[in-house]
């Protein structure tokens, strides 16, 4: 049974349209999203690769770079539009109240730089502890995220930590300095699945123990089954549907987000059928759809649906699709 969670919005994201600004093409890599983040939740985000997700959080802390471009939309948090700070207002944020974890830690964490150094730069960036203290601080963290020998791998390169121990560490870094806020963008895919186990328990464990808030971006439905409390399903930079994980789970009303459920494995059904395939391809995301994005690969659509490009509707108290038809 999934627990109630408090409805403090803590992060609110408004009409957030993002575009890439190629030579010769225009990418609508988020088309008018709009959604909030609650105190004490999981939100998993999940779709196909090039829907958006993960430049939808990228926008949340302002992180995206040319030839990107937020062309609209708002992000509030703290009483305060995000996308309005000045780079020295952001730098407070980053890191300190909203924290990252990426897919590939070796991308993020520094060669040359010893473990303990790098978690400790972000500590003494982000606040006010003397380093002697911030050494005190950064063991306890090593400690906290299950890496044994915390005085030994202080002084470890990322090249001397395996998959795991590496992603503990970009985990470590992102909580050196309590935030409200953890962004896990895919922080498992890289790992095999004993270890993707393990940081998922860990992640949801601490986020008890820091009392965050945490957005889980991935494309694997399956995963988010255990752990999410709410589930954003996009497609073509679009909000598909919206619902709390068991009523997305047992009662999906996007015929997309019923196709990805049929082509998630059950591991406990062991007969020999195959699995659900989503016939055709992701769209064209230099074009402008006038329907709905999904129209070329749905099997339930209608004339309506390839006219008008449908908003996002309630379907009851917990749940919204952006869909004409009612399955």
């Amino acid at each position: 049974m999934k627990r109630q969670i408090d409805k403090e919005i803590v992060l609110s994201v408004k009409n957030l349209i993002v575009k890439f600004f190629t030579k010769n093409k225009v990418v609508n890599a988020v088309n008018g999203i709009n959604y909030n983040l609650y105190k004490g939740e999981i939100l998993g985000i999940v779709g196909e690769s090039g829907s958006g997700k993960s430049v939808n959080v990228l926008s949340i802390t302002n992180l995206i770079r040319p030839p990107g471009k937020i062309v609209e939309g708002e992000i509030i948090y703290d009483s305060k539009n995000i996308l309005n700070l000045s780079s020295k207002e952001l730098r407070k944020i980053r890191g300190k109240e909203i924290a990252n974890i990426f897919q590939d830690p070796m991308s993020s964490l520094n060669p040359v730089l010893k473990i303990g150094t790098q978690i400790i730069e972000s500590i003494l960036k982000h606040t006010n502890i003397n380093k002697k203290n911030s050494i005190k601080r950064t063991l306890e963290l090593i400690n906290n995220v299950g890496i044994p020998s915390a005085k030994e791998r202080y002084f470890n390169h990322p090249h001397q930590l395996s998959g795991g121990m590496r992603q503990r560490i970009m985990i470590a870094i992102g909580l050196s300095c309590d935030p409200k806020i953890l962004i896990a963008d895919e922080p498992t895919t890289a790992l095999d699945v004993t270890i993707q186990a393990q940081i998922v328990d860990l992640i949801q464990d601490l986020k008890i123990q820091y009392n965050m808030s945490i957005i889980w971006i991935t494309h694997d439905l399956g995963l988010l089954a255990g752990i999410a409390d709410r589930i954003i399903v996009m497609y073509a930079g679009r909000i598909m549907e919206e619902a709390n994980v068991i009523e997305l789970y047992e009662n999906p009303k996007h015929p997309y987000t019923k196709a990805l459920l049929q082509s998630t494995p059950d591991l406990n059904d062991d007969s020999e059928k195959k699995l659900h395939t989503i016939e055709g391809y992701p769209p064209d995301m230099t074009q402008e759809f006038v329907g709905c994005p999904f129209f070329d690969r749905c099997l339930y659509k209608e004339n309506i649906c390839n006219q008008n490009n449908p908003d996002l509707r309630q379907v009851n108290t917990a749940h919204n699709i952006a869909c004409h038809i009612d399955i």
